[in-house]
């Protein structure tokens, strides 16, 4: 079997490589030369990326094997995620890659404005030796503002708290618990800004953030009081900071970060750069040896757990996340469900319930809602189905899904029910287990009809109404085409009711004889079923 193709799309670490290990053909591309990503991309199942390479909807078209972009780094901006999940392609990032770097550069900015170190540099390079000039700040005892208390404002509060800094910080989705545990008072955004010395944003870019901190809080902030933004251009309203600065409603700012990267002459940005009491670097928030090799490191694992079939915790576009190796493996188990579920629906589903019974309650089970919608689909569209797209499917068909859990199993230590409601007013439900040392996958219910039987590649299941020599008729035309029974199981509700027949194959049924026994046995369901590998 050939290898998966792992395309470099930019340059990264030796450590990157190391981390795909030898399963892979690691191929290399420029990819800011568009014609050439398009071509590379042709045999690609997973694209790396950094921050050069575009991943837009064009270069997916190119992209018919692709199953995971992995960003090396935090932000997305290059990929259109929209576009990747509509196509099944997951999208994975290294968010904590960069956390450490961002917030050591967040205190270097505070040390270099409290200080005027640049400024102090820039003198003194030039010939001059003017102390008197660059009289600056102390850090102890003066109070740093911090808005948005997430993972990176949560080092920084650490580490200026260690200057013996009053730390208080605006976050609506922190609670106090969670703050008093982090030394840091909540205050209102109101507040935080009347009372910092030192304001440092560390906040997503959403609508609601973008240009958050503007003119009026620059007028409520003290005339000896500093910006500082490492986290993403435009959080700051780049015009209302130029503004504030030339009136000296605030002492001075510290910019990582800009509306449009490079500032371009023109935009927004550009005048910030001509002002003596404005610190700027070129976005090197994530600009360490340590943060790069551990963004790179971080996706080439993501790439390997989504190739291998599994979820990734830093997917982007998938809900998952961790599993727990209790429940890892019951999603082939699902998915395996879910194929037999859509093999058997007579009609198009309208709503689809994931019932998980039994020990199973008390984990986080929400891949398996996940592996069940994949098991669904997988054998009645013609895209490519996967933990990404199963969802969107779903919901542009207008199917209701549910989680369901509880601990009452009576038979099993667990019970997993695929329970949907189908469009011509029927129901239709099956149940599956594990079982034994060997986790071994078993099919335990369709509808009221117990059975235990192991889920193998090929079956045919029949109801009909029970009466003598049924068997014996499948039998003889099974035996006639040469295909040979392996397993087979009946369940009834009582005698002369209705009779479910499950048979296990050991190769498929052609269709003609499929047509004769739901004749020859009249049959009211005859379905045979054709499981994919997981």
């Amino acid at each position: 079997m050939p290898k998966p193709v792992v395309l470099l799309a930019e340059v990264l670490s030796p450590a990157t490589i190391e981390a795909l290990g030898p399963d892979f053909d690691v191929r290399n591309v420029d990819g800011t030369d568009r014609e050439a990503l398009f071509a590379s991309l042709a045999d690609a199942d997973a694209v790396l990326i950094r921050s050069a390479t575009q991943i837009d909807e064009e270069a997916l078209t190119h992209a018919p094997k692709l199953k995971v972009v992995a960003r090396a780094g935090v932000g997305l901006d290059n990929v259109d995620i929209k576009a990747a999940t509509t196509a099944g392609v997951m999208v994975v990032n290294a968010p904590t890659s960069n956390i450490v770097s961002a917030a050591e550069l967040t205190v270097g900015h505070i040390l270099s404005l409290a200080r005027r170190i640049p400024a102090a540099h820039a003198s003194l390079s030039a010939g001059q030796w003017k102390r008197s000039s660059f009289t600056g700040a102390e850090l102890f005892e003066k109070t740093v503002g911090i808005v948005g208390l997430g993972r990176i404002g949560a080092l920084v509060a650490a580490r200026l708290a260690a200057f013996d800094m009053r730390v208080v910080a605006y976050d609506p989705y922190v609670t106090s618990a969670r703050a008093q545990q982090l030394g840091v008072q909540l205050l209102t955004l109101d507040e935080l800004v009347a009372e910092s010395d030192f304001l440092t944003i560390h906040m997503p870019k959403t609508p609601e953030t973008t240009g958050m901190i503007g003119a009026e809080q620059f007028k409520a902030m003290k005339p000896t009081a500093f910006v500082v933004n490492v986290a993403r251009g435009g959080l700051i309203d780049e015009e209302a900071l130029h503004a504030a600065l030339v009136a000296g409603e605030i002492a001075g700012a510290g910019l990582d970060v800009f509306t449009s990267e490079p500032p371009a002459e023109g935009g927004t940005a550009r005048p910030l750069l001509d002002l003596p009491n404005v610190v700027v670097t070129p976005h090197l928030g994530a600009s360490t040896e340590e943060a790069q090799e551990k963004a790179g490191v971080s996706v080439a694992r993501s790439v390997r757990l989504a190739l291998g079939g599994d979820l990734v915790p830093d997917a982007v576009n998938v809900a998952g996340g961790v599993i727990d190796p209790y429940v890892r493996p019951g999603i082939s188990l699902v998915e395996k469900l879910g194929q037999i579920f859509a093999a058997l629906a007579t009609s198009p589903l309208t709503s689809l319930d994931v019932e998980v019974h039994g020990e199973l309650n008390d984990y986080d089970v929400s891949v398996l809602k996940l592996a069940a919608l994949k098991g669904v689909f997988t054998n009645i569209v013609s895209e490519t189905v996967s933990y990404v797209n199963a969802p969107l499917l779903a919901d542009q068909r207008g199917i209701a899904v549910r989680l369901l859990k509880d601990d009452v199993s009576d038979e099993y230590r667990n019970v997993i029910t695929l329970s949907g409601a189908l469009s011509d007013g029927s129901q239709l439900s099956v149940s599956g287990t594990l079982t034994g040392p060997k986790q071994s996958e078993k099919l335990v219910a369709i509808n009221d009809h117990a059975l235990e039987l192991p889920i193998e590649k090929h079956h045919v299941v029949m109801l009909y109404t029970d009466r003598p020599g049924i068997v014996a008729v499948y039998g003889q035309k099974f035996g006639e085409a040469g295909i040979n029974i392996a397993g087979m199981q009946i369940s009834r509700l009582g005698a002369g009711d209705q009779a479910l027949s499950v048979l296990t194959l050991d190769s498929p049924v052609p269709d003609d004889l499929l047509d004769d026994l739901r004749g020859s046995i009249d049959a009211d369901l005859f379905r045979q079923i054709e499981i994919t590998e997981v």
